[in-house]
């Protein structure tokens, strides 16, 4: 079994992704991998940013949590992205990021580790789906390895039942079939990432 390095690649515009990271970072520590945890740098204009008490809250809680970097994405051999939904897709923030990985992709360093994704909606049916099949599609030209949850677990079904990836709806308590949901998709893919090695 190989050591997991695991980056967790989020984006959080009023704290929800942020948390969702946090848990998965937690369980994937305790099921033994080396975790990075990286925010994506915020393309907003700053007056949008301070026009909106939440958003500024969040980036004011967030500035302890390095910015993910391509030498991050180099390092780690699995990845779990989360971000929420823009109109049925990743917001700009998190494609601006994927944007600069073009030189990893053409010299194949993002090609063959496993790599899942979750997200949140501002309601159950607001593109959650979507988002995280689009991100899908790019990871999928990456030529990464797409490492859904899948019914796997019991705590998908207690969660909503996505089996794409966890999708959380914003303003909800995060009670423990969420964590346990969460958790399983990371500890899943810390699994799959030791065992491709």
């Amino acid at each position: 079994m190989t050591a997991v390095k695991l980056a967790i690649v989020f984006y959080s515009t009023y704290s929800t992704n942020l948390q969702m990271a946090r848990i998965a970072a937690e369980a994937a520590e305790a099921a033994g991998a080396e975790v990075r945890l990286r925010r994506v740098a915020e393309t907003a204009p700053a007056e949008v940013v301070n026009g909106q008490e939440a958003w500024k809250a969040t980036l004011d809680k967030m500035q302890d949590i390095p910015v993910a970097t391509p030498e991050d994405m180099e390092w780690a051999n699995a990845y779990l992205f989360s971000a929420p939904t823009r109109f049925g897709q990743a917001p700009s923030q998190m494609r601006a990021f994927i944007d600069t990985l073009g030189g990893l992709w053409f010299k194949g360093a993002l090609s063959g580790k496993p790599i899942s994704a979750m997200t949140s909606a501002q309601n159950p049916h607001g593109g959650q789906e979507a988002t995280i099949l689009g991100l899908y599609t790019t990871f999928a030209h990456w030529g990464s390895i797409i490492v859904p949850p899948g019914y796997t677990d019991q705590a998908i079904f207690a969660a909503g039942g996505n089996p794409y990836g966890y999708s959380h709806t914003q303003g909800k308590d995060f009670d423990d079939n969420a964590k346990a949901a969460i958790g399983h998709q990371a500890r899943r893919l810390v699994d799959v990432a030791a065992k491709l090695g």
